[in-house]
């Protein structure tokens, strides 16, 4: 009896032994084989192609007031878009004019080798700090040309009415040997009998590619505010021609905005031609003419 009942607790123990064994092999054992199911896939990321590059970024049109002969003429510049337009308008007056530029009879009165030094506009007021070879060289209508150039093409924006001037970061008064006045800030109305003509055409500006209908803007000094235009096509043919009046004249200041209307045969260069008549004998005079890329 003894002897059986160690065989069955030999038994119950060897059971008990295989059981555990199972149960601890069963987890450790287990493979991904078909027998028992597929096997989880690890998550993927498919590849996402790069974006593509922007063919044309947004531009801005600028302008830059340049010198036709004595007195200011206007030049375009498309710029990638900015904030800072009074900052990118004054680096492009100091770049000097373009090829374009001087087709269109463009020159600067800035020496060459200005840098700008900073911009600052505070309650319609811009401070330009410029570097010393701004004053260099040049008489008084020299000066007064280079001064009105920064003038005019930073009072293009609305936030500037006025404009004060420092040199290498220090406020000054008067600029160049002549003494020309620069404290308290100026405006264009400083410098416009000077140096602006009678009729100065902001817009167009020469070599800007145009269609009908055509809007025309600027300032203009003339008898009675009156002043006459042209368009011609690439033939040189007069396809309108008219008349429209500024805000002021007769020994004022005005401004003009007006619309032309025309119809071209083809495209091609041609021109914005405006003038005044002679109240003497009805001649033309004070006449500017502004080359343009003609599109039908």
């Amino acid at each position: 009896m003894l002897g059986s009942h160690r065989f069955a607790r030999s038994t119950t123990t060897l059971l008990t032994v295989a059981v555990v064994l199972l149960l601890g092999l069963g987890p450790v054992g287990c493979s991904n084989s078909a027998e028992d199911g597929p096997a989880t896939p690890e998550p993927t990321t498919t590849p996402q192609p790069d974006p593509e590059p922007s063919d044309s970024a947004e531009q801005t049109s600028l302008n830059v007031y340049l010198v036709r002969g004595e007195h200011l003429g206007v030049g375009l510049r498309e710029v990638p878009q900015t904030v800072a337009v009074a900052e990118k308008a004054l680096q492009e007056l100091l770049g000097g004019p373009t090829a374009e530029d001087g087709e269109a009879g463009l020159a600067t009165e800035i020496p060459a080798g200005t840098e700008l030094l900073g911009v600052d506009i505070d309650d319609g007021v811009a401070t330009v700090d410029l570097s010393s070879e701004f004053a260099s060289g040049g008489g008084s209508l020299s000066m007064q040309m280079r001064i009105a150039q920064i003038v005019f093409t930073l009072t293009q924006f609305e936030s500037v009415d006025r404009v004060a001037f420092k040199l290498d970061g220090a406020p000054t008064e008067a600029i160049g040997g002549e003494g020309v006045l620069v404290s308290p800030p100026v405006d264009r109305m400083t410098f416009a009998d000077n140096t602006a003509p009678a009729i100065l055409v902001e817009s167009p500006a020469p070599w800007q590619e145009v269609t009908s209908p055509l809007r025309v803007t600027g300032m203009s000094n003339t008898f009675e505010a009156t002043m006459s235009y042209e368009i011609t096509d690439g033939e040189g043919l007069i396809v309108t021609e008219g008349f429209a009046t500024a805000t002021s004249g007769t020994g004022t200041w005005g401004t003009f905005d007006f619309t032309v209307d025309y119809k071209i045969e083809r495209g091609g260069v041609g021109a914005l031609i405006v003038f005044e008549r002679s109240a003497k004998d009805g001649s033309r005079i004070n006449l500017v003419e502004i080359p343009l890329r003609m599109s039908e």
